[in-house]
């Protein structure tokens, strides 16, 4: 059996992402979990802001054990590959920049690990500080009323767990066996995460929690999901076992919106009382999250969030369905250039 120098190698790749990783670093600097079986790389892609000097800074404090790597601006993937090229630990834990990483974060991880498995996830969160905004999209990304079942989110899952690339990990044997990320732009931890499941048990732990900056803006939103849509049907040309009847859901709710529209520009009088209806979901959703998150700001925002995360998902899910499938066209990438703006 082989000895490895560390428990955990946690790799984390950024792009000018300068201002959350002055708060990520602290948090792993925190942890409960001995501070001597764990390494943190961090795979710079390519960055124009002060990362590297920054990272330098910590590396002579000392706190943590601390590797750095550049590479051209290639993409998460590539980085994350090269994370893991240089990681010396038993299991590689994949966290992003844009998350705060639980003090239990790790601890949690390793006592979940008794047995062998092949590949794991945890679950994010937001903290009582985040913007409502931020709130309001976590609620319509981890909600069960909303896709959280779809995407293993919440504990009552729809659908096969797909631990995602913000908090998932994977054991370094499996690697060597089936290779790192692929070279889809969106959903290639999907993609990862398929191939880690064919080679064993792959497990979801729920104390293993990071807290996730989401999107900052409602058009960053509608891009990221738009693109998510896209990415499904990409994920199904490559192995129809990672596209399910589930995953339609939004696509035909997209679908039943535009009818639903037309008809109300031709019967008016006919669906107009529907209306009420459905703004009275949005306004329980509303409701619901100012319950879960104690917070009145997020009222305004969840009936937005809401509609946004199941239409853009939708789009873009039937925009690469017609292409790729009906057609039988090439690859679609989505939302690419001014993508974070």
């Amino acid at each position: 059996m082989q000895d490895y120098p560390y428990r955990f190698s946690v790799i984390v790749p950024t792009y000018n992402r300068l201002d959350e990783l002055r708060e990520l670093l602290p948090s792993l600097e925190k942890q409960t979990f001995s501070r001597e079986r764990f390494e943190v790389i961090i795979v710079d892609d390519g960055s124009s802001d002060h990362t590297e000097s920054y990272i330098r800074e910590k590396q002579e404090e000392g706190g943590l054990k601390l590797s750095f790597f550049r590479q051209d601006h290639k993409g998460p993937g590539p980085a994350r590959n090269k994370g893991m090229q240089q990681a010396k630990g038993e299991y590689y834990v994949f966290i992003d920049s844009d998350c705060i990483a639980d003090a239990n974060w790790l601890r949690a991880y390793d006592e979940a690990l008794r047995e062998p498995v092949a590949g794991f996830g945890g679950p994010d969160k937001v903290r009582a500080d985040f913007s409502p905004l931020q709130k309001a999209i976590d609620y319509s990304m981890t909600s069960f009323i909303t896709t959280g079942g779809i995407r293993g989110s919440s504990e009552k899952k729809l659908s096969k767990y797909y631990p995602r690339s913000f908090n998932m990990g994977v054991h370094a044997g499996v690697v060597k066996k089936i290779g790192g990320f692929g070279t889809l732009r969106h959903g290639q931890d999907i993609e990862f995460t398929h191939r880690i499941r064919g080679r064993g048990r792959t497990v979801r732990v729920g104390g293993a929690v990071v807290f996730h900056k989401r999107r900052t803006s409602l058009r960053r939103f509608f891009k990221q999901v738009y693109n998510w849509g896209v990415a499904r049907i990409n994920l199904y040309k490559i192995d129809k076992g990672m596209l399910e009847p589930i995953h339609f859901f939004p696509f035909l709710a997209t679908i039943a919106t535009m009818i639903f529209c037309i008809f109300l520009c031709i019967r008016p009088g006919v669906l107009w009382p529907l209306l009420p209806a459905v703004f009275g979901v949005l306004l329980l959703m509303a409701l619901h999250g100012v319950l879960k998150y104690r917070d009145l700001r997020v009222f305004v925002f969840i009936p937005l969030v809401v509609p946004i995360q199941v239409l853009g998902y939708g789009l873009g899910f039937g925009s690469a369905l017609i292409r790729r499938v009906i057609f039988g066209g090439g690859e679609k990438t989505g939302f690419v250039k001014h993508y974070y703006q």
